[in-house]
């Protein structure tokens, strides 16, 4: 009688189950008012801005510049941002970009040796000296280009990497197409054209610089050197060579770090100066100065501004979430996560150290649930007003659970 009694209690669960799976009770549902805040989930950092005006009185005298504080994008203070200009050396920003791009692939390494060539042997302009058949690693290219500007350099990188310059400078504005420089186009590798069709802007300047220096950080290990020497050796045998870092500005500002000077006749002085103090890291862009030293007064004028006013939250979203309960699914739970971190760049004097954060997440999900879908939201609150916010996103798969999955589980409470 008692089994008879289990049998008759399951067919009719199951006659229940059936029917609400028929109507659709079990389809998925999210919580409400819940969507997501970013569209790619590549995107590693979000990041709130509140910024003051952008044109203060600087007393610039360059053609045109920009500050911008590295991990947000943020612009600080601009002066004819998008007028196209020459960059002259600034130019090998983008050179670097593709050969650490290169490193980070694993297409080279360091430590692999390149042959020079008699066409980058033939570059003029500022140079490093390199003889054709002469063998330098990566490493000690990458310093010959960061230190000391040198164009031979340049070129003997762009053809180790794609067989030509040719190849390479289409490889250099296809990537600068990617960052969104849409007043640039390059012709060479080095800068050292005089092409009225060789352009960029302060502002594309500032976003190639803050690709390279938040991309591949380690870049600082070579823009820091103030001097050092290589060795030539060839068949006249060896010699050594001094390389003095360009950018003076590491010795007339504490805090710069880097990054790249460029001149010439027709750019007139250029510079793109970066700066580290208190976890803030800025750009600050020269293009086209009257002469070599202002490039580097106004570029230590504009960082001296931006530290003043600047003040950058940050929260690396990295502690634990609670799992979100699942209705109807073939598991009971699913883990969460943060979709990235996120900065909070106030140039207004606010206390950003008054940020709080809440988290909005559904008591409970149904099935079925699909990893990268959003769960809820990480919001940011100073003096009670919302600045930012993080999407929080499912970190695992449930499926809806079936006809046979509550057998299962009803045969399983009975029988075993």
């Amino acid at each position: 009688m008692k089994r008879k009694s289990i049998l008759s209690t399951i067919t009719a669960f199951l006659l229940v189950v059936s029917l609400l799976l028929d109507l659709g009770g079990l389809s998925a549902v999210r919580a409400e008012g819940i969507t997501s805040s970013l569209d790619s989930e590549e995107l590693r950092e979000t990041a709130a801005i509140i910024a003051a005006d952008t044109n203060p009185d600087l007393g610039v005298t360059a053609k045109a510049a920009v500050l911008m504080e590295a991990s947000t994008g943020t612009i600080i203070y601009e002066k004819n941002a998008t007028e196209q200009v020459s960059p002259a050396s600034i130019t090998k920003i983008m050179t670097l970009i593709l050969i650490f791009d290169a490193i980070e692939s694993g297409q080279i390494t360091l430590q692999d040796e390149v042959t020079t060539s008699a066409y980058a042997k033939s570059m003029g302009g500022s140079q490093v000296f390199l003889e054709e058949g002469e063998k330098q690693t990566v490493e000690t290219l990458i310093k010959c280009i960061v230190v000391a500007s040198g164009n031979d350099a340049s070129v003997a990188m762009a053809e180790y990497l794609c067989g030509s310059e040719t190849e390479f400078v289409r490889q250099m504005n296809e990537r600068a197409a990617g960052l969104g420089m849409t007043e640039t186009h390059f012709e060479d590798c080095c800068g050292l054209t005089e092409s009225s069709s060789h352009l960029t802007s302060a502002k594309d300047v500032a976003l190639m610089s803050r690709e390279l220096i938040t991309h591949y950080p380690q870049i600082h290990q070579y823009s820091s050197i103030w001097m050092e020497n290589i060795v030539h050796v060839t068949e006249k045998g060896s010699s050594e060579f001094g390389l003095a870092n360009t950018n003076k500005l590491l010795k007339q500002y504490e805090y710069c770090n880097g990054l790249k000077t460029g001149s010439t006749s027709l750019a007139k002085y250029c510079l793109s100066a970066t700066a580290t103090k208190d976890g803030i890291s800025l750009i600050a862009v020269v293009m086209a100065a009257p002469d070599y030293k202002v490039r580097f007064s106004e570029a230590k004028a504009m960082l001296t501004y931006g530290y003043g006013v600047c003040r950058l939250f940050k929260d690396e979203n990295q502690e634990e979430l609670p799992w979100i309960i699942v209705e109807d699914g073939v598991q009971k739970i699913v883990p969460i996560r943060y979709r990235a971190g996120f900065s909070y760049l106030s140039t207004d004097g606010s206390d950003v150290a008054q940020i709080e954060k809440r988290l909005e997440l559904p008591e409970s999900c149904r099935a079925p649930v699909a990893a990268g879908e959003v769960a809820g939201r990480a919001v940011y609150y100073l003096d009670g007003i919302e600045v930012g916010s993080v999407d929080i996103l499912y970190d695992g798969s449930v499926e809806r659970a079936g006809y046979w999955d509550y057998f299962r589980k009803i045969v399983e409470l009975y029988f075993i």
